[in-house]
């Protein structure tokens, strides 16, 4: 038996790293303001797009990146902390963190789409709500990134108490995509075919396009130009 195992497919290993630099590039764009509003509003429907991917591939990718194995986890807490827990994958806390992240991710995404700056940015759907449901989704969305900020913290110091003090390359297995067996139960990931790939990358693309077009089909059209009299 192979001391290690696989465990984090391809396309999910790119959606993490791609998700990372996403936001961060979302937090830092938005936080200057000004002429990088252009970039904000464009990373944050980069962001959509892999929240989409995220999400159908939870349903066709490979064993740990699935919904059914995240949920699961979740509800074990209580075996983790008493030391029982022998699942590859996300453990828990790991569960937990995941849904949490992706929640907030998906939230200020959803509040950027129709809010506004009154200056250099309007979201694609602002449109689409009243101006004082923009303006309140503005203010939750503003408030809200320093929650996220925040988490973001917590997530690192994570990662850093389970890489130096736990011994658990977790960076390491999420570019190789492999991991140490730590118990004969724990198994190769199965799943997650290219083909189901591609196919969730162009639902998410095509997804990003109709939240982008949305507002222009809705918008009637300028209405006809008054005829005028040759006299």
């Amino acid at each position: 038996m192979s001391s290690h195992i696989k465990l984090w497919d391809a396309p999910l290993r790119i959606f993490h790293w791609t998700f990372a630099a996403a936001v961060t590039a979302a937090i830092a764009t938005g936080w200057l303001g000004g002429g990088l509003m252009v970039w904000h509003g464009r990373l944050g429907l980069l962001v959509l797009g892999l929240l989409i991917f995220r999400l159908l591939w939870g349903f066709v990718g490979s064993t740990y990146a699935r919904w059914s194995r995240i949920l699961g986890a979740a509800f074990g807490v209580k075996a983790y902390l008493q030391g029982s827990w022998r699942e590859a994958g996300h453990n828990p806390l790991g569960a937990l963190s995941v849904l949490a992240m992706l929640g907030l991710v998906g939230f200020q995404v959803v509040s950027g789409l129709m809010a506004t700056d009154d200056i250099a940015f309007k979201g694609p759907l602002y449109t689409l709500v009243t101006s004082d449901t923009g303006s309140w989704l503005s203010g939750l969305h503003r408030q809200a990134k320093w929650l996220l900020v925040g988490f973001i913290g917590l997530h690192l110091l994570a990662i850093a108490w389970y890489t130096l003090v736990r011994r658990k390359p977790l960076v390491a297995a999420m570019i190789a995509g492999r991991a140490r067996r730590e118990h004969p139960v724990q198994q190769d990931a199965q799943g997650g075919s290219a083909v189901a790939a591609v196919l969730v990358v162009v639902l998410a693309v095509g997804t990003v396009w109709g939240v982008q077009s949305v507002a222009g089909w809705m918008t009637p059209p300028p209405a006809a130009p008054a005829p005028t009299l040759d006299w």
